[in-house]
Parts: structure tokens; C-alpha cells; sequence
């Protein structure tokens, strides 16, 4: 393991896959039956930690500022998941659990099609809660995420407590939820009030809240404590909720040909944009802010979808070209209710 410096900005912890990626397929094989893929099949490291610290390398944060904690297997993909993370500069932790492996995604993209994942959730279930306190206690980052809470074993049941140390040390706490894996979402309320930020998927949020309308479901998270929540709707864009406004905000129209990690992505777009103003006060940011960072939040995940792969597709030149080629019209289509609406 590499030895800890205090130079940590952003703290990334989480799940950790090794994705098997199919894309382009014509259709999934039915029993008896050879498809051949016609992109062939990728081996690439993903995961939310390891997507968006991989993101936030791409578009230009010091690696040596990132820093990962996860847990993998004993096995010949930990090593895999270390050297590609290295490989970009990212410093790691990972802690080898006996006895499991290293958690797998088999990941089949029919054309036309929502991609279909097949988890081997491996193991994720053991991330130790102790060790990333630890870490959050040495390090003292100035942001830390947590992704995917919800297959995390014992880490989800202890959520709140991690959040409240890295709320203790100064951080900005980032979230981003899955549907839970054998546990409720019950496990999830009491951590809510020490997030600044929350992420998910719009079927995550009706799952989470109970509610069958958007708006009235994200003001479940507001009412439980949570500065900024955003809600990405795939090609229909965004929803977000701050206590300055409330923002729809459309999508940046993009070819699709993998779209695995554009919300991971679009987190790392968030972090990006703050890494870049120094991390500042979320509840100071006013509504010209939170359309910036969104723009660039959504530019960044329409970017990951135009490779196969999580994190491919990432790429800042590219980001910055669809924001002056598309920014205008999206922004332009962006509807703002202010604080006095919401």
C-alpha cells in the first residue's frame, strides 16, 4: 500500500468493478444461440470510485491529489485495478479481502438499447467503515464521495457515521446511490443529513422516496437535510433541487454507443467544477453558478457515452468543443423556478 501524505483534495471511496463490456451488439443471444460481438469484448476497470477518479484525472486533476479507498479480492484482477488507477495517476488504497473476489460487471449493449448489467457484487460488501475513517481523519480532503452506497455491506449501515467524520474534518460529503442490494433504504435516512451533495437516476429517487413525481421527490432529500440533490435523467436531462433554486436543464445531444458511466461522469464534471473555485460554499452559490457547474456537469457525461466504456470517452478537449458548439442551446432551454418558487 502507498504511504498517505496530507495532499489529498478529493477522497473517493466506494465500489470497485472490473467491467466485461459487449457494445454494439444486435441482440442478446438467445439460449443455444452465438452473437458475435461486433466491437469485440472490453476489459475495463470501473466501478463509481474508480470511474470518477479516473474522470476527474482526465479532465485535469492532479492525480496526486486524488486518492481511492476500496476493497478488492485476493486475485489477478486487484492488480488490474491498482496499476489502472496508478496508470493515471490516481494514489490508492485497497485493501485485499480474503476468500472473495474482485466485484465483476458483465455489461451487453444491444444497439438502440439501455445497456443490461449482470453484477458480480464480489467484494464491494466488504469495505471496511473503519479504515475510511481513518483515512478521512489523516487526510482531512476538502471533498469526499461515496459511491454506489447501497452495496456496501456494513459501510451503508455505518454511512452516517463516516459522513459526520468527514463533515467533522471540513469536507464537502458527495453522494451517489443504487438501488440497495438485500438491505431497504431505510438504512440511508440518517446519513442524509450530513450530505451536501446527492446524486441518482430518476427511478432511483421514486424507489428512494416513495413518491411517483420528480419534484415531489426530490424535496423528500431536501426535507431530510441535503444542500444540492441532482437527479440525471438520461436523455431528458436533469432536475435539480439548491436552496437558491430549482433547475430542469436538457441534455447535450451526443451519438450513444456506451451509455455505462455517464453518471459517474457527470459527478466528476461536479467535482471538477469545484476543484477549480477551491471547493466553495455550496449554500453561497448563486443560481448563475449552479447553470455553470450543471453545463459542465452534463458535458462531461454526454462525453462518456460516445465510447464504449466507462471512462473512455472522457476527454476535456472534447467537453469544452460540445460546450461551445451545444452549451448555448442547452442553457438557453434550462428552466429556473428561484428559492421563493420552491
Amino acid at each position: 500500500m502507498d504511504d498517505l501524505v496530507s495532499r489529498t483534495s478529493i477522497l473517493t471511496t466506494g465500489i470497485v468493478v472490473v467491467d466485461l463490456i459487449a457494445a454494439g451488439l444486435p441482440s442478446v443471444a438467445k439460449p443455444g444461440q452465438v452473437i458475435f460481438t461486433p466491437r469485440g469484448i472490453k476489459t475495463r476497470l470501473g466501478g463509481h470510485s474508480a470511474n470518477v477518479s479516473i474522470d476527474l484525472a482526465k479532465l485535469g486533476v492532479p492525480g496526486e491529489e486524488i486518492l481511492l479507498v476500496g476493497s478488492v479480492g485476493n486475485d489477478l484482477y486487484s492488480n488490474f485495478v491498482k496499476e489502472t488507477l496508478k496508470s493515471y495517476g490516481v494514489r490508492v488504497k485497497l485493501e485485499k479481502v480474503e476468500g472473495v473476489e474482485t466485484s465483476k460487471n458483465l455489461i451487453l449493449v444491444v444497439r438502440g438499447e439501455d445497456r443490461r448489467f449482470h453484477v458480480d457484487v464480489g467484494a464491494n460488501l466488504h469495505l471496511d467503515p473503519e479504515r475510511v475513517v481513518e483515512v478521512l481523519r489523516c487526510e482531512r480532503p476538502k471533498l469526499f464521495y461515496v459511491g454506489a452506497t447501497g452495496m456496501l455491506g456494513r459501510f451503508d449501515y455505518e454511512l452516517a457515521r463516516v459522513l459526520g467524520t468527514a463533515k467533522a474534518v471540513g469536507c464537502t460529503t458527495f453522494i451517489d446511490v443504487i438501488v440497495p442490494y438485500e438491505k431497504t433504504w431505510d438504512y440511508l435516512i440518517p446519513a442524509l443529513k450530513y450530505v451536501d451533495i446527492f446524486h441518482c437516476n430518476d427511478a432511483e429517487i421514486k424507489s428512494l422516496s416513495g413518491r411517483r413525481g420528480l419534484e415531489e421527490a426530490v424535496k423528500v432529500l431536501r426535507d431530510e437535510g441535503v444542500k444540492l440533490a441532482i437527479v440525471t435523467i438520461g436523455e431528458r436531462g436533469l432536475y435539480a433541487l439548491h436552496p437558491k433554486a430549482a433547475i430542469k436543464m436538457p441534455a447535450f445531444n451526443v451519438e450513444v454507443v456506451d451509455p455505462t458511466g455517464a453518471g459517474d461522469a457527470f459527478c466528476a464534471g461536479i467535482m471538477y467544477w469545484l476543484w477549480r473555485r477551491d471547493f466553495p460554499n455550496l449554500e453561497r452559490l448563486v443560481e448563475e453558478d449552479l447553470l455553470e457547474m450543471l453545463l459542465f456537469a452534463s458535458a462531461v457525461g454526454a462525453s462518456a457515452v460516445t465510447t464504449e466504456g466507462t471512462t473512455a470517452g472522457v476527454n476535456i478537449s472534447f467537453v469544452r468543443s460540445l460546450l461551445l458548439r451545444q452549451g448555448e442551446r442547452v442553457r438557453s432551454r434550462a428552466h429556473v423556478r428561484s428559492k421563493s418558487a420552491c
